[in-house]
């Protein structure tokens, strides 16, 4: 197999992040989609639905990758699942961009007080579980991935037909859900991502999923790119628009690579986020509170989030605690080749 086509692929998406970055921030702020940077002492307004980009560079990457096997067919690819993944993986964008863009004002005024991030009500909880069902349907309709589901500690499983009509559907919900809980530091939630996708895309150029492989490289490189402009101290915020794709991104690489084992071992730690957060019936936050002295702690003096664990261990700032996550998926990881 060539990665020729996947290298100037990931270069396109690099190039097309850093080329519209800039425009796509000065865009969003002028339009009004902005959001507070909470953990700041100063509480920044920035613009926010970072995902937008996000999308629009794996698209621009993968658009050339089909093209570079189409017109020069260093590959065998299938393109049915290329851009059922695709479609899919832009589905969900939408839909977390239309959560960043639902408002609680008129059109073109701005209404900040006391720091509180108050422009936008967003969906409800159940509303934005259910709305990335339709997600889900591309890959469904093409029967993407094996029946035969394969687990850790269980070994293969065959489900036959439910594997399409039940596994993917839940699948994405789950995932995409899973991904938007454990968020709210700078960086934090692509940097995760970008680790979370690099261990997929290699799992899958080790079973031969090609297409798996592409969609994830290419992701991790839009990441990476993205991530110039989030990180600690942000010019714009990720929003559910990113938090969402992530989730998709994962669910999409995972279904049509067929490599459940090593998705649900490198997810862990949306897993448990998603058990913390159901302990306090979805309410809690995964925010901290800014010290004196510059440093994260518990926003209610507990921990309700994952985020919290670092802040009570250690007196961390907000940049540093991306970099608890990113060991913590690179051990995930690497223990992810060996179970």
């Amino acid at each position: 197999m060539s990665v020729h086509p996947i290298l100037f692929s990931c270069i396109a998406a690099i190039a097309t992040l850093l080329l519209i970055g800039p425009k796509v921030i000065s865009y969003l702020r002028n339009t009004g989609i902005v959001g507070i940077d909470q953990q700041k002492k100063n509480k920044p307004v920035l613009p926010t639905s970072g995902g937008v980009m996000v999308a629009i560079g794996i698209f621009i990457g993968v658009l050339l990758y089909v093209g570079l096997n189409v017109f020069l067919p260093l590959n065998n690819i299938n393109l049915t699942l290329i851009f059922a993944g695709l479609l899919s993986i832009l589905t969900i964008s939408i839909i977390g961009f239309i959560d960043d863009i639902y408002v609680n004002r008129p059109w073109g005024t701005r209404n900040l007080t006391n720091g509180d991030d108050v422009l936008r009500i967003g969906l409800t909880q159940k509303t934005k579980a259910l709305s990335v069902l339709p997600a889900a349907i591309p890959l469904m309709a093409i029967n993407a991935g094996h029946s035969v589901l394969t687990l850790p500690f269980f070994g293969a499983i065959e489900l036959g037909i439910l594997y399409p009509l039940l596994l993917i559907p839940i699948g994405v919900l789950s995932v995409s859900n899973a991904t938007n809980m454990l968020a709210g530091q700078n960086g934090l939630e692509a940097s995760m991502a970008t680790i979370a996708l690099f261990f997929l895309g290699v799992h899958a150029l080790n079973v031969g999923a090609t297409e798996a492989a592409a969609i994830a490289f290419i992701s991790v490189a839009a990441l990476l790119a993205f991530l110039k402009f989030n990180w600690a101290p942000a010019k714009i915020l990720p929003g559910d628009s990113l938090t969402y794709l992530s989730g998709a991104l994962i669910a999409t690489v995972v279904i049509i690579g067929n490599i459940e084992k090593a998705g649900i071992i490198i997810f862990i730690p949306w897993i448990v986020e998603a058990f913390l957060k159901a302990k306090r019936k979805f309410r809690a936050t995964s925010l901290g509170k800014l010290t004196k002295e510059g440093y994260l702690k518990p926003k209610n003096d507990r921990i309700e989030s994952l985020t919290h664990v670092p802040m009570t261990l250690w007196n961390l700032k907000e940049h540093q605690i991306p970099y608890v996550f990113i060991t913590v998926l690179i051990v995930l990881g690497v223990i992810s080749f060996y179970v």
